[in-house]
């Protein structure tokens, strides 16, 4: 566990982004020039769980204590750090992974696309609308669900990826799964990525598999197991022991020789998390950017958004899902997974073009 943590902030963008670096007032985020930063905020754990933070601009960094100093540099050095494309996926734009649960009892769509042709339609919907990645789920991990067979889970998905690597083999196919036989499954069916939901603690045989086969993979957070993990989850600080748990993560990959720029992360919104949670994780999310890695947001039709808006909540909550995914693109974040692919693709656009416009 760390003593100090560092948060970039106060981003700018474009013309005005690369006018500060030029002057050295900002630093660029991930060797972008069109995003620079001008502070960061220093977390800092106290005795008895308290957390305390203060924000520093960037021309002051070299004036703080010398103990400080040298954990803000090696933080700073990762955030600015470039990342490196993945299986050609570059980082220097916003990427959409679209999802697909072949599941009957999913939280927000179960059923819709359970049989193959309905399937096939929605991913192929998803690529023409903007989607680069396709994240193909057998089983559902919402709140309450219950561990599906292995071998089911499989059978369930298996048609679909071989259909979608056939049609679409640009498209990079993801695959939500915990078990490693399903992930072996995968694999050996033209599967680019792993996503498993709980951070490789399901399965122990997952990570070692993944290793083997050099296959990229989304570092998910998640407190406890689907059936059970909305049961009153507790943190000392949800934003703090996430990152730990990441940090611990990607060291035991490097100490077993698995390359950090394969590792995609994901805090994981509304597993194990209450609105608090979710809040905090979203409104501080740069803070993974220490860490070196890509990030993912997976905010969509999330429960979150009705705890918020109560008598306003809609079925897609496409509203919610947009806001949130704005924000994280205002903070750097470079993947988000969602359902309505297109109508998340217009917005990601326009406000792009609108921060970019000087």
């Amino acid at each position: 566990m760390r003593k100090y943590y560092t948060r970039a902030c106060n981003f700018c963008y474009g013309e005005t982004a690369r006018n500060l670096i030029l002057n050295n007032k900002a630093l660029p985020l991930n060797s972008r020039q069109n995003i620079a930063f001008d502070q960061i905020e220093i977390f800092q754990r106290k005795q008895n769980q308290v957390v305390e933070s203060k924000f520093c601009s960037i021309t002051e960094i070299k004036n703080l204590d010398k103990e400080i100093l040298l954990e803000i540099e090696k933080d700073i050095k990762n955030i600015t750090l470039e990342r490196k494309s993945i299986l050609g996926l570059k980082f220097d734009k916003p990427q959409i992974i679209g999802v697909l649960n072949i599941t009957p009892d999913s939280f927000s769509d179960g059923g819709l696309f359970f049989e193959e042709t309905k399937a096939y339609e929605q991913a192929k919907l998803m690529v023409d609308s903007g989607a680069t990645i396709i994240d193909i789920g057998g089983e559902s991990t919402r709140p309450g669900s219950k561990t599906v067979d292995e071998k089911e889970e499989w059978k369930r998905v298996k048609n679909i990826i071989v259909k979608c690597k056939k049609n679409f083999p640009k498209m990079l196919l993801s695959l939500d799964t915990r078990k490693s036989y399903v992930m072996s499954k995968g694999i050996q069916n033209g599967v680019d990525i792993i996503n498993d939901v709980s951070g490789l603690n399901f399965d122990d045989k997952s990570f070692d598999l993944i290793n083997s086969k050099n296959i990229p993979f989304i570092l998910h957070h998640m407190q406890g197991i689907p059936e059970t993990m909305q049961n009153n989850p507790i943190y000392d600080d949800v934003l703090l022991d996430i990152f730990d748990f990441f940090e611990e993560k990607i060291n035991y990959c490097l100490k077993h020789n698995y390359k950090k720029e394969l590792i995609v992360l994901d805090p994981g919104i509304g597993f194990g998390k209450n609105l608090d949670h979710n809040l905090r994780l979203i409104s501080k999310i740069s803070i993974f950017h220490s860490l070196g890695c890509p990030i993912l947001i997976g905010t969509s039709r999330k429960r979150f958004i009705e705890h918020i808006v109560t008598k306003f909540d809609t079925s897609d909550r496409t509203g919610g899902t947009l806001a949130s995914v704005l924000h994280g693109l205002s903070q750097g974040v470079q993947l988000f997974r969602v359902h309505n692919v297109k109508e998340i693709n217009q917005g990601i656009l326009v406000f792009e073009k609108i921060i970019n416009t000087n």
